[in-house]
């Protein structure tokens, strides 16, 4: 079992969407009053559930959060089987842009970073989750790269980091947040100053 996740190994369909509202709750109210204001409480009352039910499945606010964040990664995945390396590289990259600039993870994402800046097990599973949420990305450049639809010389980590850093940095740093649509622009403005970066 991984963190975050609840301990019921098989759920009834009811259970389930109670589980899925309180998850939906809990991102809300992340965005809305931060780490350090967020409690169990708070997320059973947006919810609409008993505190206890929430103890039921995840044992501390933390616990909440890491499920909250994994099962939204898990639900919106993209499509990363079909087409070739650059078009899965594209579709990933319009992916995260879609869900940075959308709710409920968008609010979410101030709160975090503030949180991880003054908490070592929020810092810790935010840098977790961050590297787990770009292994897919990662894989696919590589597999570009392997082959030979990518320039042999670029390496999939930094340029991962590269593209997904431009989303977060247009969030975080801006008032412009990066749209879905400039994906393709992206991608290959991202690869051809790597290649350009390489022949000099």
């Amino acid at each position: 079992m991984r963190r975050g996740e609840p301990r019921s190994e098989e759920l009834d369909p009811r259970v389930a969407r109670s589980l899925q509202t309180i998850l939906h709750a809990a991102l809300e109210e992340l965005g809305d009053v931060g780490y350090g204001a967020f409690t169990i409480e708070s997320v059973a009352a947006r919810a609409g559930v008993g505190k206890s039910t929430i103890y039921r499945h995840w044992p501390s606010k933390l616990a909440l959060i890491e499920g909250a964040f994994q099962t939204l990664h898990e639900q919106a995945a993209p499509d990363i089987v079909s087409g070739s390396p650059r078009e899965r590289v594209e579709r990933i990259v319009r992916h995260v842009a879609e869900v940075v600039a959308g709710k409920p993870f968008s609010s979410c994402i101030p709160a975090l970073i503030d949180g991880a800046e003054r908490n070592r097990d929020v810092r810790r599973f935010h840098h977790r989750f961050q590297r787990e949420a770009r292994k897919p990305l990662v894989a696919v450049i590589a597999m570009g790269v392997e082959c030979g639809d990518f320039e042999s010389h670029i390496d999939p980590e930094l340029t991962a980091i590269a593209l997904v850093g431009a989303i977060f940095y247009r969030r975080l740093m801006t008032n412009e947040p990066f749209r879905p649509g400039q994906a393709a622009e992206l991608v290959a403005t991202t690869f051809g100053v790597a290649t350009r970066s390489r022949a000099r």
